[in-house]
């Protein structure tokens, strides 16, 4: 596509989960051809994107309040263009013109690969452009991506065939579809090529990649990602429980750039409100599953999604949530206070819990799981840790630089160099003398750099 005649800038503000993060990123790209490069903030942009999430109403509300500042920047400068992508795009379509109509470009979520012609149709035509066209499946969608971070997030597939009963998401981003091994892997090769040494592999459940296609098992694919040069770490994320498998278990022993954690949302801990969730297991179930990773992979950090106040959640039903968090002590918790969304079932439901009631239970749920996880942390101080360095963070004037990195366990680290370390930056690996632990990180001091492309864990070098 040719770029446009004067060089321009746009600006991204992403809300909600990390497949958000991804399709940001490749928009980003798609519009590289037009001769569009990033803003580093939204007043200077020529065009200001949000990609929004509508999976909570809170995620929903912030999109609009975003949107309502940029009336401002609109009236000031009537040659921005203004666009909405993502979850709430496709959700409520032309309904976001009538809410705020200064937006140029409505763009759903199967329709990001025709951001680039809206917005060269745009500048032209100074048209309005809704597009949220869904159906079996979007092309795939993978422009070259410039230089970028040490982790990228890749999606390997989109949508979502469970229908959850509070679940907005196959609703906004369609049935499940998986993209192929091959896509796939040049996409990691890609990204691997401009700088990255980790990756994340995206889909609303991992646990069922390729099966309606035919594209190969999800463990087959963590194995071919695994042999890719140059790449040190793999990641995924979400896994459903009633699909995780014993053959992807041993995955995190069999290959060793796997990193040892999984994000496993149980969403309650009551059989009788799974049930009403439409999830698909037991209490027992779960508890079994956690029990079989343990037992494959002693250490595995394990972390989690609940939901407060769904519909009809006796007392009895919260205090079995806060058993579970007990029994399994998570590494790590993202929980969240109920709230109907649209064409979810649970809408319907009548019996809804009362907003102070699920507040009281959210606190309650969140101080026990703080105390859980810095329990976990603070047993890791004294010990070395291999951390991959991100980016820097905060140096104070005085003091020695500072970095981000995290563990195999996803424990994220805040460190600085010891003198004797030598040279590093961000994509190193590195031996971490864990010093604090904190609330939700930990703090050390880097003691050593391994050598560069060593993997994870003892096993082969990477495959040519």
């Amino acid at each position: 596509m040719k770029p446009l005649m004067q060089p321009k800038t746009f600006f991204i503000h992403t809300i909600g989960c990390q497949m958000n993060v991804a399709d940001s990123e490749q928009m980003a790209a798609a519009l590289a051809p037009l001769g569009y490069s990033a803003s580093p903030a939204f007043e200077s942009a020529d065009l200001v994107i949000v990609n929004t999430c509508s999976v909570r109403a809170k995620a929903e509300q912030k999109a609009f309040s975003i949107l309502g500042r940029l009336a401002d920047l609109k009236r000031s400068r009537p040659d921005v263009i203004v666009g909405v992508a993502g979850c709430v795009a496709q959700q409520e379509g032309n309904r976001i013109l009538s809410r705020a109509p200064y937006v140029d470009i409505v763009v759903g979520t199967q329709a990001l690969h025709r951001l680039p012609e809206h917005v060269r149709r745009v500048a032209v035509e100074r048209c309005r452009i809704v597009d949220v066209e869904m159906g079996p499946g979007a092309p795939d969608f993978r422009p070259h991506r410039a230089p970028g971070p040490v982790c990228r997030f890749i999606t390997i597939m989109r949508g979502c065939d469970n229908f959850c009963a509070y679940c907005v998401v196959p609703y906004v981003r369609g049935r499940e579809t998986s993209r192929a091994q091959a896509q796939i892997l040049h996409e990691v090769r890609d990204a691997v090529d401009s700088g990255a040494r980790e990756v994340t592999l995206l889909g609303q459940n991992v646990n069922s990649y390729g099966q309606k296609e035919g594209h190969g098992t999800f463990p087959e694919l963590l194995a071919r990602v695994n042999s890719v040069p140059g790449l040190l770490r793999i990641r995924f994320t979400t896994s459903h429980p009633k699909d995780l498998t014993t053959e992807l278990m041993e995955c995190f022993v069999r290959l060793e750039k796997l990193c040892p954690h999984i994000h496993l949302p149980v969403q309650a801990g009551s059989n009788r409100i799974l049930a009403r969730m439409n999830r698909g297991y037991t209490r027992e179930h779960y508890l079994d599953k956690v029990s079989k990773l343990r037992d494959t992979c002693p250490g595995i950090a394990i972390t989690s999604d609940l939901i407060v106040g769904f519909p009809g959640e006796s007392e009895a039903d919260f205090e079995q949530t806060l058993e579970l968090i007990q029994k399994v002590r998570f590494d790590g918790l993202f929980a969240f206070m109920y709230s109907d969304r649209p064409n979810a079932p649970a809408r319907r439901f009548a019996d809804k819990v009362p907003e102070a009631l699920s507040r009281r239970r959210l606190h309650a749920l969140l101080a026990l799981q703080d105390e859980i996880t810095f329990t976990r942390n603070s047993a890791l101080v004294g010990s070395i840790q291999e951390v991959l360095v991100e980016e820097s963070g905060r140096t104070k004037a005085s003091g020695p630089p500072q970095w981000v990195g995290r563990t195999p366990a996803n424990k994220i680290v805040h460190l600085q160099a010891d003198p004797d370390a030598g040279g590093f930056g961000a994509g190193s690996l590195v031996q971490v003398l864990i010093e604090k632990a904190m609330a939700h990180s930990l703090r050390g001091v880097i003691k050593g750099k391994p050598a560069a492309g060593r993997p994870l864990k003892g096993g082969a070098q990477d495959a040519a």
